[in-house]
């Protein structure tokens, strides 16, 4: 086991927290975390040998606000290992558009994995995941990084992909909030793009959000919602996915 690693999350309902958390406390014993989504800091530089970089997907892709924060990284003599977490549909370009980033800051990648985490926008989706199956899955893994870093093993870590990416995921609208909320503040400040503000007595949403959720999982209240006709759009897209269980992949 490694004595310490660097963890690098952007993590807005939880979910990527947690399977970075998880990977990284079996292969290290102690864990420096940098949370990506808090605008008021910028990242770190990587302590120890090895940064663990995990983003969730969206539409496909990474947010760009963690393609901007890791190139921001020196990584120079470093190694890496990266983690694209969704929402049991699919990952597409985001874990090779994770790695582009991570290898431009300077790391060496030494592996990748895609792992499932409960849909932040259809919560059915993947309910209850990572659940024990993935906590396996994710541990197996560790393993595996462990022996090929005692190794020294070289090999070039190949991941699923295409470039240029598919284009960013649109945003049809942003989260409201209902009559429930108590202007407490909350989701204004968890918002990473500060697109969220308190006018007149009341929640303003502007045009930097990116769909990510944080503010509708740190409310309260749970008066943070997607728009009615939003949310049943996606229920609808996403419904055929209740009943199947993507398996979580990695490579080394």
């Amino acid at each position: 086991m490694l004595n310490m690693v660097t963890l690098y999350y952007f993590s807005p309902t939880g979910g990527t927290k947690k399977v970075a958390e998880i990977f990284s406390s079996e292969i290290a014993g102690k864990i420096t975390a940098v949370d990506l989504g808090m605008r008021t800091v910028q990242p770190e530089s990587t302590i120890g040998d090895v940064a663990v970089i995990a983003a969730p997907v969206f539409g496909g892709r990474i947010p760009a606000i963690v393609a901007d924060k890791v190139r921001s990284l020196n990584g120079t003599g470093k190694k890496a290992v990266t983690l694209a977490v969704y929402g049991n549909r699919a990952f597409e370009d985001a874990l090779l558009e994770l790695n582009d980033a991570v290898a431009s800051a300077g790391f060496q990648i030494v592996a990748s994995g895609a792992f499932v985490a409960q849909h932040s926008m259809a919560p059915e989706v993947g309910k209850g995941r990572p659940d024990e199956k993935d906590r396996a899955d994710i541990c197996g893994f560790a393993q595996k990084v462990l022996a090929k870093l005692e190794s020294a093993a070289d090999s070039q870590v190949t991941v699923p992909g295409n470039r240029p990416y598919k284009n960013s995921m649109g945003i049809p609208a942003a989260p409201i909030s209902n009559p429930a909320c108590k202007l407490c503040g909350k989701c204004s400040a968890v918002c990473p793009v500060g697109a969220i503000s308190l006018e007149n007595h009341s929640v303003a949403t502007n045009t930097n959000c990116i769909l990510c959720m944080a503010c509708v999982s740190a409310c309260p209240e749970q008066a943070r919602i997607l728009p009615p006709p939003l949310q049943a759009k996606m229920e609808q897209m996403l419904g055929a996915l209740k009943s199947i269980r993507r398996e979580n992949e990695y490579f080394l």
